[in-house]
Protein backbone atom coordinates (compact mmCIF):
# COMPACT_ATOMS: atom_id res chain seq x y z
CA UNK A 1 0.00 0.00 0.00
CA UNK A 2 1.43 3.67 -0.96
CA UNK A 3 0.93 6.59 0.83
CA UNK A 4 1.28 9.85 -0.10
CA UNK A 5 5.29 11.36 0.19
CA UNK A 6 6.30 7.88 -1.21
CA UNK A 7 6.13 5.67 1.68
CA UNK A 8 5.03 2.44 1.31
CA UNK A 9 3.61 0.77 4.47
CA UNK A 10 5.64 -1.94 5.73
CA UNK A 11 3.07 -4.81 5.81
CA UNK A 12 0.66 -5.82 2.50
CA UNK A 13 -3.00 -5.51 2.63
CA UNK A 14 -5.02 -7.44 0.77
CA UNK A 15 -9.20 -6.67 0.39
CA UNK A 16 -11.59 -8.77 -0.44
CA UNK A 17 -15.46 -7.89 -1.22
CA UNK A 18 -17.88 -9.86 0.69
CA UNK A 19 -21.14 -7.86 0.01
CA UNK A 20 -24.40 -9.57 -0.34
CA UNK A 21 -27.97 -7.79 -0.59
CA UNK A 22 -30.70 -8.65 1.15
CA UNK A 23 -34.01 -7.93 -0.98
CA UNK A 24 -35.32 -5.81 1.53
CA UNK A 25 -32.32 -3.62 1.93
CA UNK A 26 -28.73 -3.36 1.06
CA UNK A 27 -26.78 -5.14 3.61
CA UNK A 28 -24.06 -4.02 5.07
CA UNK A 29 -20.57 -4.13 3.11
CA UNK A 30 -18.09 -5.80 4.37
CA UNK A 31 -14.72 -6.32 3.65
CA UNK A 32 -11.48 -8.23 4.58
CA UNK A 33 -8.19 -6.57 5.30
CA UNK A 34 -4.91 -8.72 6.21
CA UNK A 35 -1.88 -7.23 7.43
CA UNK A 36 1.92 -9.39 6.44
CA UNK A 37 1.09 -11.64 8.87
CA UNK A 38 -2.15 -12.45 8.44
CA UNK A 39 -4.13 -10.23 10.48
CA UNK A 40 -7.48 -10.04 9.83
CA UNK A 41 -9.32 -6.38 9.89
CA UNK A 42 -13.12 -6.51 9.19
CA UNK A 43 -14.09 -3.14 7.89
CA UNK A 44 -18.27 -3.08 8.15
CA UNK A 45 -19.81 0.14 6.07
CA UNK A 46 -23.33 1.10 6.77
CA UNK A 47 -25.73 0.62 3.81
CA UNK A 48 -26.62 4.18 4.06
CA UNK A 49 -23.77 4.85 2.10
CA UNK A 50 -23.27 5.25 -1.80
CA UNK A 51 -21.29 3.64 -4.28
CA UNK A 52 -18.94 6.17 -4.86
CA UNK A 53 -18.92 7.01 -1.15
CA UNK A 54 -18.46 3.37 -0.04
CA UNK A 55 -15.11 3.26 -2.54
CA UNK A 56 -14.32 6.81 -0.71
CA UNK A 57 -14.46 4.74 2.86
CA UNK A 58 -12.56 1.45 1.83
CA UNK A 59 -10.08 4.40 0.70
CA UNK A 60 -9.59 6.04 3.81
CA UNK A 61 -9.62 2.58 5.93
CA UNK A 62 -7.15 1.10 4.06
CA UNK A 63 -4.67 3.53 4.76
CA UNK A 64 -5.83 4.39 8.00
CA UNK A 65 -5.10 0.46 9.07
CA UNK A 66 -2.11 0.68 7.49
CA UNK A 67 -0.53 3.39 9.43
CA UNK A 68 -1.25 1.66 12.74
CA UNK A 69 1.42 -1.24 11.12
CA UNK A 70 4.25 1.60 11.08
CA UNK A 71 4.12 1.69 15.10
CA UNK A 72 5.95 -1.89 15.17
CA UNK A 73 5.06 -3.69 12.02
CA UNK A 74 1.85 -5.46 12.27
CA UNK A 75 -1.89 -4.94 14.35
CA UNK A 76 -2.06 -5.40 17.52
CA UNK A 77 -4.71 -8.34 17.47
CA UNK A 78 -5.38 -11.28 15.46
CA UNK A 79 -8.97 -9.90 14.57
CA UNK A 80 -10.35 -6.28 14.57
CA UNK A 81 -13.38 -4.66 13.31
CA UNK A 82 -13.80 -0.98 12.25
CA UNK A 83 -17.88 0.03 11.63
CA UNK A 84 -18.66 2.78 9.78
CA UNK A 85 -21.58 4.43 10.07
CA UNK A 86 -23.25 7.08 7.75
CA UNK A 87 -24.44 10.22 9.48
CA UNK A 88 -25.29 14.16 8.73
CA UNK A 89 -23.02 16.96 8.90
CA UNK A 90 -20.09 19.20 7.93
CA UNK A 91 -17.51 18.54 5.58
CA UNK A 92 -15.38 20.52 8.26
CA UNK A 93 -15.98 17.56 10.54
CA UNK A 94 -16.20 14.49 8.52
CA UNK A 95 -15.87 12.51 11.73
CA UNK A 96 -18.33 14.26 14.48
CA UNK A 97 -17.96 11.06 16.67
CA UNK A 98 -16.59 7.51 17.30
CA UNK A 99 -15.96 5.50 19.91
CA UNK A 100 -13.74 1.86 20.46
CA UNK A 101 -15.52 -1.17 21.76
CA UNK A 102 -12.94 -4.36 23.93
CA UNK A 103 -14.84 -7.55 23.86
CA UNK A 104 -13.87 -10.48 22.27
CA UNK A 105 -13.23 -8.59 19.21
CA UNK A 106 -12.51 -5.15 19.64
CA UNK A 107 -14.17 -2.63 17.30
CA UNK A 108 -13.29 0.49 16.32
CA UNK A 109 -16.93 2.45 15.34
CA UNK A 110 -16.60 5.93 13.20
CA UNK A 111 -19.65 8.02 12.57
CA UNK A 112 -19.07 9.40 9.43
CA UNK A 113 -20.27 12.21 6.99
CA UNK A 114 -21.98 10.87 3.41
CA UNK A 115 -20.39 12.43 0.52
CA UNK A 116 -17.08 12.99 2.83
CA UNK A 117 -14.02 11.93 0.14
CA UNK A 118 -10.78 9.67 1.11
CA UNK A 119 -8.82 12.75 1.25
CA UNK A 120 -10.94 14.59 3.82
CA UNK A 121 -11.05 11.72 6.09
CA UNK A 122 -7.77 11.11 6.06
CA UNK A 123 -6.83 14.70 7.10
CA UNK A 124 -8.64 13.99 9.97
CA UNK A 125 -7.24 13.27 13.15
CA UNK A 126 -10.24 11.60 14.93
CA UNK A 127 -9.52 7.84 12.99
CA UNK A 128 -5.61 7.71 14.09
CA UNK A 129 -6.39 8.76 17.80
CA UNK A 130 -8.97 5.95 18.16
CA UNK A 131 -6.68 3.06 16.21
CA UNK A 132 -3.70 4.37 18.59
CA UNK A 133 -5.88 3.22 21.65
CA UNK A 134 -5.09 -0.57 20.13
CA UNK A 135 -1.86 0.02 20.98
CA UNK A 136 -2.75 -0.37 24.98
CA UNK A 137 -4.16 -4.30 26.08
CA UNK A 138 -8.04 -3.51 27.41
CA UNK A 139 -8.32 -1.48 30.58
CA UNK A 140 -11.54 -1.14 31.84
CA UNK A 141 -10.82 1.09 35.45
CA UNK A 142 -8.74 4.79 36.47
CA UNK A 143 -6.08 6.57 34.85
CA UNK A 144 -7.45 7.47 32.06
CA UNK A 145 -4.93 10.33 31.29
CA UNK A 146 -2.49 7.07 30.36
CA UNK A 147 -4.73 5.99 27.61
CA UNK A 148 -5.67 8.68 26.28
CA UNK A 149 -2.52 10.36 26.26
CA UNK A 150 -1.09 7.44 24.09
CA UNK A 151 -3.61 8.16 21.41
CA UNK A 152 -2.94 11.99 21.35
CA UNK A 153 0.45 11.28 21.26
CA UNK A 154 0.22 8.63 18.30
CA UNK A 155 -2.43 10.21 16.83
CA UNK A 156 -0.09 12.87 15.20
CA UNK A 157 3.38 10.37 14.90
CA UNK A 158 0.91 7.72 12.69
CA UNK A 159 -0.09 10.74 10.25
CA UNK A 160 3.78 11.69 9.82
CA UNK A 161 4.72 8.62 9.48
CA UNK A 162 2.12 7.48 6.73
CA UNK A 163 3.37 10.83 5.02
CA UNK A 164 0.03 12.56 5.78
CA UNK A 165 1.66 15.71 7.21
CA UNK A 166 5.24 16.61 7.56
CA UNK A 167 7.72 16.98 10.31
CA UNK A 168 6.99 20.69 10.52
CA UNK A 169 3.39 20.15 11.08
CA UNK A 170 3.70 17.23 14.04
CA UNK A 171 5.37 19.29 16.22
CA UNK A 172 3.41 22.40 15.36
CA UNK A 173 0.33 19.84 16.37
CA UNK A 174 1.36 18.72 19.23
CA UNK A 175 2.82 22.59 20.88
CA UNK A 176 -0.54 23.61 19.65
CA UNK A 177 -1.83 20.94 22.08
CA UNK A 178 0.18 21.29 25.27
CA UNK A 179 -0.84 24.96 24.81
CA UNK A 180 -4.27 23.94 24.69
CA UNK A 181 -3.29 21.83 28.11
CA UNK A 182 -1.54 24.59 29.99
CA UNK A 183 -4.33 26.58 29.31
CA UNK A 184 -6.85 24.71 30.61
CA UNK A 185 -6.34 26.56 33.67
CA UNK A 186 -9.00 25.90 35.87
CA UNK A 187 -7.98 23.23 37.62
CA UNK A 188 -4.07 23.94 38.58
CA UNK A 189 -3.62 23.30 41.85
CA UNK A 190 -5.45 20.06 41.59
CA UNK A 191 -3.70 16.69 40.66
CA UNK A 192 -4.05 14.82 37.61
CA UNK A 193 -5.47 11.65 38.85
CA UNK A 194 -7.87 14.07 40.69
CA UNK A 195 -8.69 16.20 37.66
CA UNK A 196 -9.09 12.47 35.66
CA UNK A 197 -11.51 11.58 38.15
CA UNK A 198 -13.77 14.49 38.12
CA UNK A 199 -13.17 14.97 33.82
CA UNK A 200 -16.83 13.75 32.67
CA UNK A 201 -18.45 16.05 35.25
CA UNK A 202 -16.36 18.91 35.62
CA UNK A 203 -14.76 19.04 32.21
CA UNK A 204 -10.47 19.43 32.47
CA UNK A 205 -10.27 17.22 29.06
CA UNK A 206 -7.20 19.03 27.66
CA UNK A 207 -5.55 18.62 30.61
CA UNK A 208 -5.96 15.51 31.17
CA UNK A 209 -5.12 14.49 27.24
CA UNK A 210 -2.50 16.60 26.46
CA UNK A 211 -0.70 15.67 30.30
CA UNK A 212 -0.78 12.15 29.30
CA UNK A 213 0.91 12.99 25.79
CA UNK A 214 3.73 15.01 27.50
CA UNK A 215 3.95 11.98 29.46
CA UNK A 216 4.39 9.73 26.48
CA UNK A 217 6.99 11.96 24.91
CA UNK A 218 8.95 12.29 27.77
CA UNK A 219 9.24 8.51 27.91
CA UNK A 220 9.86 8.58 24.43
CA UNK A 221 12.98 11.31 24.30
CA UNK A 222 14.54 9.38 27.00
CA UNK A 223 14.58 5.82 25.71
CA UNK A 224 16.20 6.82 22.78
CA UNK A 225 18.31 8.68 24.49
CA UNK A 226 19.91 6.44 26.18
CA UNK A 227 20.25 3.70 23.54
CA UNK A 228 21.43 6.17 20.78
CA UNK A 229 18.10 5.95 18.79
CA UNK A 230 17.85 2.32 19.07
CA UNK A 231 14.96 1.92 21.18
CA UNK A 232 11.67 3.59 21.78
CA UNK A 233 8.43 4.06 22.82
CA UNK A 234 7.65 1.53 19.34
CA UNK A 235 9.76 -1.30 20.77
CA UNK A 236 8.06 -0.94 25.07
CA UNK A 237 4.70 -0.91 23.04
CA UNK A 238 5.72 -4.18 21.10
CA UNK A 239 6.70 -6.16 24.16
CA UNK A 240 3.33 -5.24 26.09
CA UNK A 241 1.82 -6.36 22.69
CA UNK A 242 3.50 -9.90 23.13
CA UNK A 243 3.27 -10.45 26.49
CA UNK A 244 -0.23 -9.25 26.72
CA UNK A 245 -2.60 -8.34 24.17
CA UNK A 246 -5.69 -9.98 25.91
CA UNK A 247 -5.18 -9.10 28.98
CA UNK A 248 -7.07 -7.20 30.94
CA UNK A 249 -4.16 -4.80 33.09
CA UNK A 250 -4.23 -1.72 35.11
CA UNK A 251 -2.09 1.02 34.10
CA UNK A 252 0.32 -0.26 37.20
CA UNK A 253 0.42 -3.30 35.95
CA UNK A 254 1.23 -2.41 32.12
CA UNK A 255 3.93 -0.37 33.60
CA UNK A 256 5.80 -3.19 35.24
CA UNK A 257 5.95 -4.69 31.84
CA UNK A 258 6.57 -2.02 30.02
CA UNK A 259 9.90 -1.38 32.44
CA UNK A 260 10.23 -4.54 32.34
CA UNK A 261 14.35 -5.71 31.71
CA UNK A 262 15.22 -1.65 31.77
CA UNK A 263 17.83 -1.20 34.90
CA UNK A 264 15.91 2.47 34.85
CA UNK A 265 12.13 2.24 34.86
CA UNK A 266 11.32 5.25 32.84
CA UNK A 267 7.61 4.91 33.07
CA UNK A 268 7.51 4.33 36.68
CA UNK A 269 9.89 6.51 37.70
CA UNK A 270 7.28 9.66 35.65
CA UNK A 271 4.24 7.79 36.63
CA UNK A 272 3.91 8.77 40.53
CA UNK A 273 5.18 12.45 39.42
CA UNK A 274 2.56 12.61 36.47
CA UNK A 275 -0.40 11.83 38.81
CA UNK A 276 0.33 14.01 41.20
CA UNK A 277 1.30 16.90 39.00
CA UNK A 278 -0.85 20.20 39.67
CA UNK A 279 -0.49 21.73 35.95
CA UNK A 280 0.47 20.62 33.03
CA UNK A 281 4.84 20.25 33.18
CA UNK A 282 6.78 22.56 31.18
CA UNK A 283 7.04 21.07 27.56
CA UNK A 284 9.42 23.61 26.19
CA UNK A 285 12.30 21.41 27.62
CA UNK A 286 11.41 18.82 25.98
CA UNK A 287 10.85 20.18 22.70
CA UNK A 288 14.46 21.98 23.00
CA UNK A 289 15.93 18.52 23.32
CA UNK A 290 14.74 17.84 19.73
CA UNK A 291 15.94 21.13 18.60
CA UNK A 292 12.90 22.77 18.61
CA UNK A 293 12.52 26.86 19.37
CA UNK A 294 8.88 28.56 19.59
CA UNK A 295 8.55 32.18 17.91
CA UNK A 296 5.50 34.19 17.90
CA UNK A 297 3.49 30.51 18.23
CA UNK A 298 5.53 28.49 15.65
CA UNK A 299 7.77 25.83 15.99
CA UNK A 300 11.23 26.23 14.12
CA UNK A 301 12.97 23.12 13.53
CA UNK A 302 16.66 23.15 14.15
CA UNK A 303 18.17 21.84 10.68
CA UNK A 304 21.65 20.53 11.74
CA UNK A 305 23.37 19.08 14.66
CA UNK A 306 22.48 16.13 17.27
CA UNK A 307 19.04 17.11 18.14
CA UNK A 308 17.83 17.67 14.81
CA UNK A 309 19.15 14.21 13.86
CA UNK A 310 17.08 12.94 17.26
CA UNK A 311 14.07 14.92 16.39
CA UNK A 312 13.95 13.29 12.55
CA UNK A 313 14.41 9.69 14.01
CA UNK A 314 10.52 10.23 15.24
CA UNK A 315 9.32 9.95 11.99
CA UNK A 316 10.46 5.96 11.95
CA UNK A 317 9.59 3.19 14.31
CA UNK A 318 12.67 2.36 16.54
CA UNK A 319 11.19 -1.34 16.24
CA UNK A 320 10.69 -0.99 12.20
Amino acid sequence: MNYPGNLTAPCRIALALLCTMLAVAPATASHALYDAEGRRLDVEIAPQFSPQSREEVISWTEKLAGSLTLVYGHWPRERWIIEVEATSGSADDPIPWAQIKRGGVDTVKFYVVDNTSAKDLLSEWTGYHEIAHLLLPYRGWGDTWFSEGLATYYQNLLQARAGLISEQEMWQRLYAGFMRGREDSRFDGKSLIEVNRQMRSSGGYMRVYWSGAWYFLAVDIRLRARSNGAFGLDNVLLRLNDCCARDALSVAEMIKVMDSGDQQPVFAELYQSMRNSTRLPDFEPLLAELGITIANGKVVLQSTGKAAQRRRQFLQSTAL
